[in-house]
């Protein structure tokens, strides 16, 4: 077995490529336009993660923003309610392609044998009541159970029923067939899944099997670690071990160890394929998009150091509460706070950072100007401000180059 010491510009530069076109994120419309592209995009990158924070527009729209041109936030839904994708657990609530349904039930039956996600108690007569409701009168919104107006925090102030309808939904019993912003419709699995998806429960080698192919086809290269990132299960992680030694034993894939620290998996021969070619756009990406969020993958590849800081108290945040990686060709060359103030169709840059670089500014400058103008339409404003800049000798040109779109 042997194993690629990576300590070259050009070589780390290959390995950044091949991962970036692995997530089309190279490539103008990588998977095509609207939404078909969406529907080739994740079918392609695996997951699209939920999130709930609205300062810009959420993750799940915005990932599919940076990768097919064309693409309206009516299409999540669309892909929804189509039956291309279906609502489930990844490392994170997510969106997966439904091709990818029996690759979910190995959790589902974890958490109906009494493994604990959210809740440790489980109200079964109530969980049953719901059923049969569903059953009998159909789909159940989650906003039917609600019998107070009480502003809640988050689910553990959540009502019995809404707990009792999510343990429904995590442990497969029920799906999410629509949704309307952050309220889902709960339907039992059985109405709600197209007669042709496979339900075969798979074991744990298939599972295993399915992670490392759909990983090294959405990243080009992978850690061990990152194989099963978030999953818990030591019988998983030990069957995605073996099948890694497995393939480099035969040679079907082969390591590299990047700058003395952390080791990847690929295919045998992927760095001698001709070299992807990099672009002069500039991608403003969701805090929780799939390329940046091993935040140790991306300091070992990018040197990017990255970290979200919405959940870091105010007084310890060094660049804002949610700001965006900045990829520009094929570098992480800075990250932007920013909020969408939508009653007025404003765009308020609070912070723009730019690290430290060899990069000719004035071309930066003009790719992120495309970018901001592509991403301020996309949040539906049509005006931007820009407040603070570093460094601060970028900030008149940058302001500029802002008026005069």
């Amino acid at each position: 077995m042997s194993r690629i010491e990576v300590k070259q510009p050009r070589d780390l530069l290959r390995l950044r490529r091949l991962t970036l076109s692995a997530q089309g994120l190279l490539q103008a419309q990588p998977y095509g336009r609207g939404l078909a592209g969406a529907r080739k995009a994740i079918n392609h990158i695996g997951y699209v993660q939920i999130d709930t924070i609205s300062v810009v527009e959420r993750a799940h729209h915005h990932v599919f923003h940076s990768r097919v041109p064309g693409f309206k936030l009516a299409m999540t839904n669309q892909l929804l309610l189509d039956r291309d994708i279906f609502e489930y657990w990844a490392h994170a609530a997510a969106f997966l392609p439904i091709s990818d349904f029996r690759f979910s039930l190995p959790y589902k039956h974890a958490i109906k044998s009494g493994q604990t996600h959210w809740h440790r108690t489980r109200d079964k007569k109530l969980m049953g009541e719901l059923l049969t409701r569903i059953r009998s009168d159909g789909p159940l919104r989650s906003r039917d159970v609600e019998t107070s107006t009480r502003k809640r925090s988050g689910w553990w102030d959540w009502k019995p029923a809404k707990k009792a309808l999510e343990q429904l939904y995590m442990q497969g019993d029920l799906m999410v067939s629509n949704r309307e912003g952050f309220q889902k419709t709960y339907d039992l699995t059985e109405r709600v899944l197209p007669s042709d998806v496979n339900t075969q429960m798979p074991d744990v080698e298939e599972l295993a099997a399915h992670l490392v192919d759909q990983q090294l086809r959405c990243h080009g290269l992978v850690s061990l670690k990152g194989l099963t990132y978030q999953r818990r299960s030591a019988e998983l992680r030990n069957a995605v071990k073996t099948l890694v030694d497995e393939q480099l034993a035969q040679r079907t894939f082969e390591e590299v160890k990047v700058n003395g620290g952390e080791v990847f998996i690929l295919e045998s021969g992927a760095l001698e394929r001709p070299l992807p070619r990099a672009n002069s756009r500039m991608s403003i990406l969701s805090p929780f998009d799939n390329s940046v969020i091993q935040r140790e993958r991306l300091k070992a590849l990018f040197q990017y150091d990255y970290q979200i800081e919405c959940y870091v108290p105010e007084a310890k945040r060094r660049y804002g509460y949610f700001c965006l990686p900045l990829l520009y060709g094929d570098e992480f060359v800075g990250r932007m706070d920013c909020k969408a103030h939508r009653k007025t169709s404003h765009l308020e840059i609070k912070s723009l950072y730019f690290e430290p670089h060899d990069f000719y500014e004035e071309l930066v400058i003009a790719a992120f100007v495309d970018a901001i103008t592509q991403f301020s339409s996309f949040q539906g404003c049509d005006s931007v401000s820009l407040t603070r800049v570093h460094p601060k000798h970028m900030a008149k040109r940058l302001r500029s180059a802002l008026e005069n779109t």
